[in-house]
């Protein structure tokens, strides 16, 4: 066994163009596996693939009127951290609406979020809200409706973007059901799902 000491300091191990290599090659790896996270947290259904299914929703048709949402919010590991109940006020004026949500979270909290809804083009709406990063983009094929938008959500005192791949699917023309994807640099972070009631 050799020890290591003043008067029997370590020996080189690797050259420094082997050192070199090998970091380079540990950060190619890094950058290819970061890659493939945000491509898979990208990845989802093609809402194309629901356009034959019944019933068709029309957004401005069930969002309008009074509508109740009982919901949780899972993080990655699955454990319920949080769950709530939502009202929401919606109306319409033409290609524009207007859902008021009103939250009251499980542990207290009362929250509220405005979203502003337009007719984009076929099978196309945009929204914007007080807390969503530039607009959400949402696409309705057959009952199905994808929202995908970036959240601004309190976390340790400041403020975090989650990205949030978020389902609608109207099983009648009273309840539909939600689930929401959130993630931060592509990785899963937890789910949010809810149903509403008319």
């Amino acid at each position: 066994m050799t020890s290591i000491s003043a008067s029997n300091p370590p020996r080189r191990l690797f050259s420094s163009a082997a050192v070199s290599i090998c970091s380079n090659r540990l950060v190619a790896i890094g950058l290819s596996l970061l890659t493939v996270l945000a491509l898979t947290g990208c990845a989802g259904p093609d809402p194309t693939q629901y356009q034959s299914q019944k019933p068709a929703l029309d957004l401005r048709q069930y969002f309008n009127g009074e509508l109740t949402g009982w919901g949780m919010v899972q993080n990655r590991s699955g454990q319920v951290d949080r769950r709530f109940v939502v009202t929401i006020k919606a109306s319409w004026k033409g290609d524009e609406g207007i859902l008021d949500e009103q939250f009251d979270w499980s542990d207290g909290e009362k929250q509220r979020r405005v979203w502003r809804i337009r007719v984009a083009g076929p099978n196309r709406y945009i929204g914007t809200a007080d807390d969503v990063e530039g607009e959400a983009i949402g696409e309705v094929y057959g009952n199905a409706l994808r929202w995908r938008y970036t959240l601004n959500v309190p976390f340790r005192g400041r403020q975090i973007g989650l990205d949030f791949d978020d389902w609608m699917l109207l099983i009648d023309d009273k309840v539909m059901l939600n689930r929401a994807v959130f993630s931060k640099w592509g990785i899963r972070m937890g789910e949010v799902t809810l149903s509403f009631k008319k």
